[in-house]
């Protein structure tokens, strides 16, 4: 994970704006190419939110892409601006085996091979198996086509559940609304957390949902409904509460449930367990706080709930690879980098 974190954060100038290619061919699913631009196209730098210069990259940079319902995509780059994109973007496809273009394949390759980061939402993952480039390596796609990946690129390995995962800087998304989590998870990587936070502010989407969530999750029957506003209000009861020592039995008695009956509901609700929930909450506190304060080290432990700073350098090193304190420098123009 710190390798691909690494990748996507591209060494230049602080007023150089991030450079991200939008790869385009006919059967491309507009719903992705509107998420792309959404998140990387347009211009929110009067919010504090970095700058992108997002090109819609193709074969041939002068003819339109047929898209679906009458809508087409005009290139402005060809190819060959690949070789100096910061990340690289697939969009999913309307039909999951349409064969991609041998040049954007060939360039997928050489992009990959250069260490750009290469991601794929949704059905965009058979491009980058097409490509090669999945082979051997873990990939995710939307959780009704994972029987298709198996059978028509069996060296994948198809992970089951989850909405985005990454291998070697290559990254694959589940369907749809996991399409926007990726790509608010790769701006978090690149430019920190209160950036991934004012873009999806501004789309007003969740900021924060981690890739190891399942991405199929039932939805709740009439018997249960009652359970919803709950849980939802013991989620905000966290929020507001993350400096206490929480744990699952003080939640599932907020909830008014036992534990195990309120873990099994949580679960089924959210796609995580509790603890990994309130984890990531935690994570995501420590890390605003680290972009936007400079308090030590011990009271952003503190205040995110971790109880101490070795706790939450120890979880800071299992979930993104890094340090707090090479974190803080990494997104406050410090100069230490973040470890590999």
């Amino acid at each position: 994970m710190a390798g691909a974190a690494d990748a996507v954060r591209a060494t230049r100038t602080p007023a150089s704006p991030h450079r991200v290619a939008l790869v385009a061919f006919p059967g491309i699913r507009s719903f992705d190419v509107a998420v792309i631009t959404e998140v990387w196209g347009t211009d929110r730098t009067d919010r504090g939110a970095p700058a992108f210069d997002l090109r819609r990259v193709a074969a041939d940079g002068t003819t339109s892409v047929p898209m679906r319902g009458g809508l087409a995509l005009h290139p402005d780059r060809t190819l060959d601006w690949l070789d100096t994109a910061d990340l690289v973007v697939v969009p999913g496809l309307d039909d999951h085996l349409t064969p991609a273009p041998a040049p954007v394949l060939a360039a997928l390759r050489r992009a990959h091979a250069r260490g750009t980061t290469v991601a794929a939402l949704c059905g965009g993952a058979f491009t980058l198996a097409q490509a090669g480039l999945l082979d051997g390596r873990r990939a995710i796609t939307h959780w009704r086509l994972l029987d298709l990946l198996r059978t028509h690129h069996p060296r994948v390995t198809v992970v089951p559940d989850a909405l985005f995962v990454e291998d070697d800087n290559l990254w694959t998304a589940a369907g749809t609304a996991a399409g926007i989590d990726l790509c608010l998870h790769l701006v978090r990587l690149a430019h920190g957390a209160e950036a991934a936070a004012t873009i999806a502010r501004s789309m007003v989407t969740a900021p924060f949902r981690t890739g190891t969530q399942a991405q199929f999750i039932e939805h709740p029957t009439r018997h249960t409904d009652r359970d919803a506003d709950a849980l939802a209000g013991v989620r905000e009861h966290a929020l507001r509460h993350l400096d206490e020592p929480l744990t699952v039995a003080d939640l599932a008695a907020h909830a008014g449930m036992s534990p195990r009956s309120f873990a099994r509901h949580f679960t089924a609700a959210t796609g995580t367990t509790p603890l990994r929930w309130l984890l990531d909450q935690r994570i995501a506190a420590a890390q605003k706080l680290l972009e936007r304060t400079d308090l030590p080290m011990p009271e952003v432990a503190r205040r995110a709930g971790f109880g101490s700073e070795v706790t939450m350098r120890q979880h800071f090193a299992a979930r993104l690879a890094t340090s707090p304190r090479a974190y803080r420098a990494a997104f406050t123009g410090g100069s230490s980098p973040i470890p590999r």
